[in-house]
């Protein structure tokens, strides 16, 4: 791989490995949105992975645009994520009340690494006067953040169902321990 010495070399590399992210993250929806269990976050991943595949194709459109070749570098940052979720899983076997709420961490991780990834591309691609590239990347980004905000939504949801009332358990313990050494 050449050196990265201009704006618009570090600018073609940061986009090849969001490139790289978003393909990634074609092949990894399909099997979050199977095993979910609570079906609003099923229908999101899947509506996300519709997303996701115009995300590839805005990005491809953007590589043409500023004359390069679309190719994906392995992005350290997805992967991190990525093996998390897949160490949790192979460690744990969760029940499906917890590999859901694992799930919309995993993707709320995603999520915001995805959101960094593009705010920092568009503030590139301004710099650059790549004003076509900037409309791409900011339909992209505010899917991302559209899909960040679902996921939360489905989290606090699930968090309130897992607990009942909303009120943790741990805290309920603790405040029965204290209760209880008076």
């Amino acid at each position: 791989m050449p050196a990265v010495a201009t704006p618009e070399q570090l600018f073609v590399h940061e986009l090849q490995d969001l490139y790289y992210a978003e393909k990634t993250l074609t092949k990894t929806l399909p099997r979050l949105a199977e095993e979910a269990s609570d079906r609003a976050l099923s229908r999101a991943f899947a509506a996300h992975l519709k997303e996701t595949e115009r995300h590839v194709v805005n990005l491809e459109q953007v590589f043409r645009q500023i004359g390069e070749k679309a190719e994906a570098h392995p992005c350290p940052g997805i992967e991190g994520i990525k093996k998390e979720y897949d160490d949790f899983m192979a460690e744990h076997n969760p029940s499906a009340e917890i590999v859901d709420s694992f799930l919309t961490g995993a993707a709320a991780r995603a999520e915001h690494y995805e959101i960094a990834g593009y705010t920092r591309l568009i503030n590139q691609a301004r710099a650059l006067g790549e004003r076509e590239a900037v409309a791409l990347l900011q339909e992209n980004l505010r899917q991302e953040k559209e899909a960040l905000k679902n996921v939360e939504t489905i989290s606090k949801r699930l968090l309130k169902e897992s607990n009942g009332n909303g009120t943790s358990t741990t805290g309920s313990r603790n405040r029965a321990k204290a209760t209880a050494s008076r």
